[in-house]
Formats: structure tokens, C-alpha cells, sequence
């Protein structure tokens, strides 16, 4: 029996210091390495022989756009399409790395690396498949793993079940990002089912919704008398998910104050209730979610680096709606028979014309707003059957933020444009009552002042409780 062939890995880099480090840090660590200094080399060395993993600067010249380093990545991703790349940049261009994820790299490493957390990300990213590998199909995924209330089979979400099956079975941390309503909390829950700790507790804590003061209670629990009202003990959020998921959702609304008291429990899974005299072990694996780049809040200051690379061994980054709109057909009939059983409203079915005007939709709030759509549709129409007429007039009689891109005008706006000008609509039409806004947006109070903050909507005086 042939012997499986040592991973072999190139570096593409032109500072030599650098070649020789990971060369180094490879070879001690098991792989086959090979190094060169820019774009053409690095293109020459894949056609000639199978590489299994690239790990690949930015820039290769006196300019730093970066612009060299999408390039390469962009025929890397052209001619080897199941080939993952890992993007090396610093801390002063994290930008740079995020668009270069989104182009298609597998993740990104900062200089100065350090040497364990960066062999981790190596034999993670090693488990996994290239993000364009051909992989099994929604059939296939179904018979090997439990993913019941995902719904689709584009593939960029085939590539995300495919992903979630390889990593469930492990104990390493995740991080799922995507734009708000793209079903984080479903991946978390399938990650959760699809592992060895299903029988186990995932327990769930929005950490925008937690208020600081209350943190380390809410957390790691308290001993009776450890404050006035502490009249009994308490377990916390940590010691609930022994041996289950802790997953953490909303994760980019933590502030740096409890990002470090987060952190010690990540490093050896101990912990501390409050008022305790003594420190308590807790068998937990970490699933995160955000909304927001935190590499890119890592860069500002706002989140700690250490904090984020103990957090994103694995990244799981989850497409828009916008971006699988063969979906949406099965989505909306999904959707629809699901409400209609919960309102026993018996069988409900949707003509061609209404599947055709859903699907082009821009949908910024994406699933949550296609089932909020849905839901309103079905029983403001008191019919069995939805045609288009029936979303148009109830978009008209609806007083929250409907789903047409000519309604809100998104056409040309960024994901950050958009998102204000939905927080500007519900505080108009709830006349700044803060708590429908967050209601109507989905969102917790606390996780609502951050976004008025960072948009600049935060007016003393503007929104009333």
C-alpha cells in the first residue's frame, strides 16, 4: 500500500527572512515546503507539480495596494480553483485581507505570526476542501449528516454544509459571519446536532443583549450572597454547556472589557463564579457569529487579536440571499408551508409570477426578511394561493421596512448604506421608539444603540424607550 504523500505547501513571498521562517516552521512541523518571490514563479511552480495548500502575500513590489496579491489570487483561484490559499498581511491592512477572503482565500495570517496559532490555522485549512472544490450534492450531504431547516442547494451553500459536516465532528472553535438574516444561528445549530456532543446543551447568548455590569453573573454564574440579591447559587452560561456548544452570537458587540474575561475561559476552559473562592472547569466547544468583519474591528482596536484568533481557527462565511437567488423559490414554498401549519391556515401554494418577483428582490434583510414578507403576505391576504398582487398590496399596508428595492431605494448602496437607511425608516415609522425599532430590525436593544452609534443616529434625545 502506497504511502500518503506529505502536504506539501508553497510560500510566495519576496522577503527572504520570511521564505526561510515558514520554510523552516514547516519542515519542523511535517510539511513539504517550497518557497519563491513573486506572481510568475509562484504560477510556474503550480502547473509543474500538486500543491495542497498556498500561503501567499499581499505585495511584491514598492506599492502596497495590494493590488499584485488579488491578482495572483484571482488566477490561482482561475487555475486552481480547489487549491486554498492563506493571505499573509499586517495589522495596517486588514481591508486588504478581508477583500481578499471574499475573493475567494481560505483565510489570512498576520506578520508577525505566531508560530503554534499559525500551524493550527495550516492544519485546519488542510481539512478542509478549496472553496470551489467539487464536492458531494444536497442528496449526498442529507445522508451523511442531519442539516434539517437549512433549506437550498446552491452551491455556495453546498460548500458551507459540506464545510460544517467536516468540522462538526471536531472540537475546534468556529466563527460564521454573514449579513444579518443569512441563518447563522442554524449553522450553529447544525454544527451542534452533527458532533459528538449533540446529546449535550448548545446554549445560546446574544453577547450584544448581556449588559456589561452583569457580564461575569450572566457568564460564569455567582455563590449565594456574592452581591445583595444574590440569594442563592447560580450557574452560568458556561457551566450550562459542559461538554455541549457554547455558541456566542452577536460576538462583535462585546466590549473590550469582557472580551479579556472571555478570553481566560477560551485559554483553559476555567472559570470563576462570582464570589466563588475558587476556579471551575467547564468541557466546552466555541461557536461565534457576527454580522460585522472582526478582523477589521481588530484593526481599529475594538476587538482584541488574541481574543479573534482563538475564535476563528475556522471561519464559515455564509452567502447573502441576493447571492443564491435559485433558492428563493424553495425558500418561499418552505416558508410558506411552515406559517400556514403554524396558523393552521391548511395548504397554501405560490404562482410562477410570485416566485419570479420574490426571486428579484435585493432582500438586505435576507432570510429574516423573506419570512417576514411571507408571513404577512399569507395572512393579510386570506388566500391559498400568493400571486404577486398579494405581496405588492401587502407592502402597501405594511408600516414596517418592506422588502422592494425600489421601496427603500438600496440600488448602488453598500451593505452599511443600506442597513442605515433601515434603521432611519423603522425610527420614523415608530416614531424613535427604541424598543419596536429593535423589534421590528430583529434586534436586542443594546445590539440597536451600537448600530445608532456607528451610524451617527444616536441623538441625544432622538428615541424614546
Amino acid at each position: 500500500m502506497e504511502a500518503p504523500r506529505t502536504p506539501r505547501i508553497l510560500v510566495v513571498d519576496d522577503d527572504g527572512a520570511v521564505q526561510v521562517s515558514l520554510a523552516l516552521l514547516l519542515k519542523q512541523s511535517g510539511f513539504d515546503a517550497h518557497c519563491c518571490d513573486g506572481p510568475a514563479a509562484a504560477l510556474a511552480l503550480l502547473a509543474s507539480r500538486p500543491f495542497d495548500l498556498v500561503l501567499q502575500d499581499m505585495n511584491f513590489s514598492l506599492q502596497t495596494s495590494g493590488a499584485e496579491g488579488l491578482a495572483l489570487l484571482e488566477q490561482i483561484r482561475q487555475r486552481h480553483p480547489a487549491l486554498p490559499v492563506l493571505l499573509m498581511t499586517a495589522w495596517g491592512s486588514i481591508a486588504l485581507a478581508v477583500a481578499g477572503i471574499k475573493a475567494g482565500a481560505a483565510n489570512f495570517f498576520t506578520k508577525p505570526w505566531d508560530n503554534a496559532q499559525l500551524m493550527d490555522l495550516v492544519a485546519a485549512t488542510l481539512q478542509l476542501k478549496g472553496p470551489d472544490a467539487e464536492g458531494p450534492g444536497r442528496k449526498a450531504l442529507d445522508a451523511q449528516f442531519d442539516f434539517g431547516g437549512i433549506v437550498g442547494e446552491h452551491p455556495k451553500l453546498l460548500r458551507v454544509l459540506a464545510t460544517i459536516g467536516q468540522v462538526a465532528r471536531t472540537r475546534a472553535p468556529v466563527l460564521i459571519l454573514g449579513e444579518s438574516g443569512t441563518g447563522k444561528e442554524l449553522v450553529a445549530d447544525a454544527i451542534h446536532r452533527n458532533s459528538p456532543r449533540a446529546s449535550k446543551a448548545i446554549v445560546k447568548i446574544n453577547m450584544g443583549a448581556i449588559q456589561p455590569t452583569l457580564f461575569e453573573s450572566e457568564m460564569f454564574g455567582h455563590v449565594r450572597g456574592a452581591f445583595t440579591d444574590a440569594r442563592s447559587d447560580r450557574k452560568g452560561h458556561v457551566a450550562c454547556a459542559d461538554g455541549g456548544t457554547l455558541f456566542l452570537d452577536e460576538i462583535g458587540e462585546l466590549n473590550r472589557g469582557d472580551q479579556v474575561k472571555l478570553l481566560r475561559v477560551l485559554q483553559d476552559q476555567r472559570y470563576q463564579p462570582v464570589g466563588a473562592s475558587r476556579s471551575e472547569q467547564a468541557d466546552i466547544r466555541v461557536v461565534s457569529a457576527t454580522n460585522r468583519e472582526l478582523a477589521e474591528l481588530v484593526a481599529s482596536g475594538d476587538f482584541r487579536e488574541d481574543l479573534f484568533y482563538r475564535l476563528n481557527l475556522i471561519t464559515i462565511r455564509l452567502p447573502a440571499l441576493r447571492e443564491r437567488r435559485s433558492d428563493i423559490p424553495m425558500l418561499a414554498r418552505h416558508i410558506a408551508a411552515t406559517v400556514a401549519e403554524s396558523y393552521g391556515l391548511g395548504e397554501v401554494t405560490l404562482t410562477n409570477g410570485a416566485l419570479d418577483w420574490l426571486s428579484a428582490q435585493s432582500w438586505p434583510g435576507n432570510i429574516r426578511q423573506l419570512r417576514q414578507t411571507m408571513e404577512r403576505t399569507l395572512l393579510l391576504s386570506g388566500s391559498s394561493q400568493l400571486g404577486q398582487a398579494d405581496f405588492a398590496a401587502a407592502g402597501r399596508l405594511d408600516d414596517g421596512v418592506g422588502p422592494s428595492s425600489q421601496r427603500l431605494g438600496v440600488d448602488g448602496m453598500t451593505l452599511e448604506q443600506v442597513e442605515r437607511r433601515m434603521i432611519e425608516q423603522a425610527l420614523d415609522q415608530h416614531g424613535g421608539n427604541i424598543t419596536r425599532v429593535a423589534r421590528a430590525l430583529g434586534l436586542s436593544r443594546t445590539a440597536l444603540y451600537r448600530r445608532l452609534e456607528r451610524h451617527g443616529l444616536a441623538e441625544p434625545g432622538g428615541a424614546s424607550e
